[in-house]
């Protein structure tokens, strides 16, 4: 038996599976750890950054801002520290991948440029670009973190720029509520991670990311009625306070149309709505939206929301059906809306993540033209023209709407005349849109608005007689120095009246959002008298004689 047995060598340490030597491991260990390290700084430093801009005044001097800032800066720390233990505990590594997309940085100049001129005009935009600056730091180092947890490489570019800018132009969370803000950008990126679909042989996320948190967000304001936590409706209101929002956000589309090839999802979308719009006018003889066909909050989202290429159809055909939906989405959710008596100016998000939806529905449809010989012939030659043709046909839309009057022009929507004369007549939502226009130059301190709404609510013929609520408007106008609101304090028993002063027409006649505090008093009676104001125009009828 001993003689069986074979004689053993001196022992040797096996060597690793890898054919790599213990120490050739352990530096290559020690390399990865060291790799890994340095990746982390980069999330690091944007989170400190965060916490530099969390030390502006703007910041400190608000607490619950400044818990915003701290729990965003706390949690991104953790977040961190946490997957540098797990990744670090597998030797595994992370890294970058350096891609500069056009339809990115594009973008994200043309977004830049409507926050400039923007806030040239309405001063809390510039205020807000500290504010501005922290999500983008918080977008970038979320989205590094998420990447790196879910085992892939970052891709490191200018992606979250045209997310953060276009989830801005639509909508903020004041100072008090911001944390709401993070959390809105968070789940942009969750939605455009988690949430896809296979599109033409790969995966990829379903809607457009701004979309996404945005229409969220909105369902989530409108079912609490806590739209009041956010800037929406300054937002939407204040963009006409550029003179020439219009021809502005024009001219910025059709760069964005030129190089991404939108220019069916934007002309379609705006025809759409500028034809049901002007059905409805001719109908009723009032203007579906207040102040304009499309409004200017609407006007930039179907050029710089809806016109996302990774999640709008790829065809002609189906970018056209897409754009026209966008349109008809807008002009229901308005009304849906305003029934609900909800903010209106929700109608240009809530949609836009259903037609993400609808985009395999679309192609679809566009397939089964196209197996059809005939229907293709009739349907698909408008399509096949060029990029540059369809924007042709879209300057040529852009033109007549201006030379008719129905962008940066004067519309009937903005002379209050114009909806006392159209409640009068009994002309259909006239009296509750007077009402409600009335009630906004109230809130800014215009004297006579006050007192006709007190008025409205002594006489009851357009609305509920509410004593109570007249003596509140009442004495609103009063405390405005509007003495016929002082009059009918002291008796509403007979409802006294009188027309604007020149202070409340400063106010009334800002269509445009142009500053009227150092016009003089005979260019603001000019300006009423084109507004439709028959005193004005008597008055200067006097002066002349």
């Amino acid at each position: 038996m001993a003689a069986a047995k074979r004689k053993r060598g001196p022992h040797r340490p096996a060597s690793p599976p890898s054919g790599r030597t213990p120490s050739e491991l352990q530096a290559s260990i020690g390399s990865r750890s060291r790799d890994l390290r340095r990746v982390f700084l980069v999330p690091l430093l944007l989170t400190l950054g965060l916490l530099l801009l969390a030390l502006a005044p703007r910041v400190t001097d608000n607490a619950r801002l400044s818990f915003a800032f701290m729990a965003a800066v706390a949690g991104l720390l953790a977040w961190q520290g946490v997957l540098f233990a797990r990744l670090s505990r597998a030797g595994a590594s992370r890294g970058f991948q350096v891609v500069l997309r056009p339809q990115h940085y594009l973008q994200a100049l043309v977004q830049l440029t409507v926050f400039a001129v923007w806030g040239w005009y309405w001063r809390p935009v510039y205020d807000f670009a500290g504010l501005l600056l922290a999500q983008l730091i918080f977008a970038y180092a979320f989205d590094m973190l998420l990447a790196w947890s879910r085992g892939e490489r970052y891709v490191l570019g200018f992606g979250p720029f045209p997310i953060i800018f276009s989830t801005n132009l639509f909508l903020w969370f004041t100072d008090d509520w911001f944390y709401l803000q993070f959390l809105m950008v968070g789940a942009g990126f969750l939605g455009k991670a988690f949430v896809q679909w296979r599109r033409e042989g790969r995966r990829t996320h379903i809607f457009n990311p701004s979309a996404f948190s945005l229409g969220l967000f909105s369902l989530v304001l409108i079912a609490t009625g806590t739209s009041d936590l956010t800037w929406g409706q300054d937002i939407a209101t204040t963009l006409t306070f550029v003179p020439t929002i219009y021809l502005l956000l024009f001219g910025l589309g059709l760069v964005v149309m030129y190089f991404f090839r939108v220019t069916l999802v934007s002309g379609f979308a705006a025809a759409a709505l500028f034809g049901l719009s002007a059905l409805y006018g001719s109908a009723t003889g009032v203007p579906y939206f207040i102040d304009s066909e499309i409004p200017a909050a609407v006007f930039l989202g179907l050029h710089l929301l809806v016109t996302d290429p990774s999640t709008s159809p790829r065809t002609r055909t189906g970018k056209a059906i897409f754009g026209a939906l966008y349109g008809v989405g807008v002009f229901g959710l308005f009304w849906f809306l305003e029934a609900v008596g909800a903010p209106t100016f929700y109608d240009k998000l809530l949609c836009v993540p259903l037609l993400n939806l609808s985009v395999p529905l679309i192609d679809r449809f566009v397939r089964s033209l196209q197996s059809r010989p005939r229907i293709r012939r009739i349907f698909g030659a408008p399509w096949a023209t060029p990029n540059l043709v369809h924007m042709g046909v879209w300057i040529a839309l852009f033109a007549a709407m201006t030379a008719t009057g129905r962008t940066d022009g004067l519309h009937r929507g903005d002379m209050l005349p114009f909806w006392q004369e159209a409640c009068e007549e009994g002309r259909a939502g006239a009296c509750e849109r007077l009402v409600r226009i009335q009630a906004s130059y109230c809130a800014d301190n215009a004297g006579w608005a006050c007192n006709e709404l007190g008025a409205h609510y002594v006489e009851g013929r357009i609305v509920e007689p509410d004593a109570e609520l007249a003596m509140g408007y009442f004495a609103r106008a009063c405390e405005a120095q509007f003495q016929a609101g002082c009059v009918n304090l002291l008796d509403p028993s007979l409802v006294s009246r009188a027309p604007p002063r020149p202070l409340d027409l400063r106010l009334l006649l800002r269509q445009g959002g142009l500053n009227l505090v150092d016009m003089p008093e005979r260019d603001l009676l000019e300006r009423a008298c084109g507004h439709g104001w028959a005193f004005a125009c008597e008055r200067l009828g006097t002066e002349v004689r």
